[in-house]
């Protein structure tokens, strides 16, 4: 379909991956886009591998399946590199980010021989110093609007800014926090 991305998340159970598309989805919508975010998983529990994705279109779409050939692949567990195939189907033309201290080439020769662009980010670092505690999904929901485009950054802060003021509007230290971490993982993510 024309005018479409398609993401495909890799994480572990707990680790925000569903959460995180599920805010990319809500940020594209409210910019008009059409949207899909959705998981896969069966009866996992915390820390077993999980998948989520999202769809993000200018038109309608009437495909309602997993991604088996994404644009982006969002690895939020360094990981599972090794125990799961995320390159996948992955378009060469997209590209793949995974959340890790080591730089892009470093992670390439774990690949599976994928061609495309390779993006990485220090996801824990990000959190653990903009939001005191390893939460992985906030800096690589920001590095995924950054490397895709799927989303207009200014307006993807704008959304995530109310998001977040609704969700912790008793915890305003909360709100200032995530939007740092936001910011912050879109300047950090290398390629």
């Amino acid at each position: 379909m024309k005018d479409m991305i398609e993401i495909r998340w890799h994480g572990r159970g707990g680790q925000g991956a569903k959460t995180a598309s599920q805010l990319l989805a809500d940020a594209a919508f409210f910019t008009g886009a059409y949207v899909q975010s959705f998981p896969e998983y069966g009866p996992e529990r915390s820390g077993a591998p999980i998948t989520a994705y999202n769809r993000i279109s200018k038109e309608r779409c009437p495909v309602h399946s997993n991604i088996y050939d994404p644009d982006y692949v969002v690895v939020v567990d360094e990981t599972l590199i090794e125990s799961v195939d995320v390159t996948a189907g992955l378009n060469p033309d997209g590209a793949i980010i995974v959340n890790t201290s080591k730089k892009p080439e470093e992670i390439k020769p774990h690949l599976k021989g994928y061609e495309g662009r390779v993006c990485t980010i220090d996801a824990r670092k990000i959190s653990i110093d903009c939001l005191g505690k390893y939460f992985p999904n906030t800096p690589m929901l920001a590095a995924v609007v950054e490397v895709s485009g799927c989303v207009e950054k200014e307006a993807f802060l704008k959304q995530m800014e109310d998001s977040f003021s609704h969700k912790f509007a008793k915890k305003p230290q909360v709100i200032e926090g995530n939007l740092k971490c936001l910011k912050r993982s879109m300047d950090e993510v290398q390629e």
